[in-house]
């Protein structure tokens, strides 16, 4: 199945990190985190790519252009550096699609701009740039195609650290209690759509408000409770979570 990528966002919450780096290619390891959940679709057989690009778009072009697969395989050097022999391959059989979705496009409009690549497919997988999970993608992807729904996603446990506040109303506080306690879910993505979606989005509409409002009202939107590992990359304090997690050697995200 094609993967939809949605990686054309200004990624503010993150400038803390770099100014100038898209947040999908901030790095995690030797590895950019896009790398590492284009990696995890590839191990169960998704290969095919669609980046819908944005903000500094020709950054994420440079990278797989000058694509250096040693840093993640061994090699053997002879000839003094002029021959080098790979004893591994990371993206070879890829196939990865560049597309200029607009600058400031939401979710919606960078998916309606690739329509037109998706066409012929009866389903095909969407996702944010920014998030890692171990969720076991064949299952997932089996069990909400034999639902036969126009879109699925997963609902995860929050991950910040904030606090819901219940108060009277002079501001007396009733209680204070962690978000993570909460039996609220949110929104993880790993989208599992059919073409049909297309038929519920409009011009200019956001993806999770309109188009999602629709097809709850017809009972054709399904949140796939998760929650084993789930973890985005929100923030820069989200980057020290998984920087710390790559350096313990701890990386729920990566399925060998």
């Amino acid at each position: 199945m094609k993967v939809v990528l949605f990686c054309g966002g200004l990624g503010l919450r993150l400038r803390e990190h770099s100014e100038n780096t898209p947040k999908p290619l901030a790095m995690l390891g030797d590895r950019p985190i896009i790398w590492h959940l284009m990696s995890y679709y590839a191990h169960y057989g998704h290969k095919d790519f669609i980046l819908c690009l944005g903000y500094r778009g020709a950054d994420f072009k440079d990278y797989f252009l000058n694509y250096n697969e040693t840093v993640s395989n061994d090699f053997v050097l002879r000839a003094g550096g002029r021959e080098v022999e790979l004893m591994g391959q990371d993206i070879s059989d890829w196939t990865i699609r560049f597309v200029d979705t607009g600058l400031h496009s939401n979710v919606g409009m960078r998916l309606k701009a690739v329509q037109q690549y998706l066409e012929g497919e009866e389903a095909f997988l969407a996702n944010y740039s920014d998030g890692l999970s171990d969720l076991p993608l064949d299952g997932y992807v089996q069990t909400a195609l034999d639902r036969g729904n126009i879109a699925t996603f997963i609902s995860v446990r929050p991950t910040a650290a904030f606090h819901f506040v219940d108060t009277e109303e002079d501001g007396t506080v009733n209680s204070i209690r962690s978000i993570t306690d909460s039996s609220m879910r949110i929104n993880g993505g790993f989208f599992v759509f059919r073409q049909k979606i297309f038929d519920y989005l409009r011009e200019g509409e956001e993806l999770v408000v309109e188009p999602f409002a629709r097809l709850a009202a017809e009972k054709q939107l399904v949140a796939h409770r998760y929650d084993g590992f789930w973890q985005c990359m929100d923030t820069f304090k989200d980057k020290l979570a998984l920087d710390e997690l790559v350096e313990r050697g701890e990386e729920p995200w990566r399925v060998r």
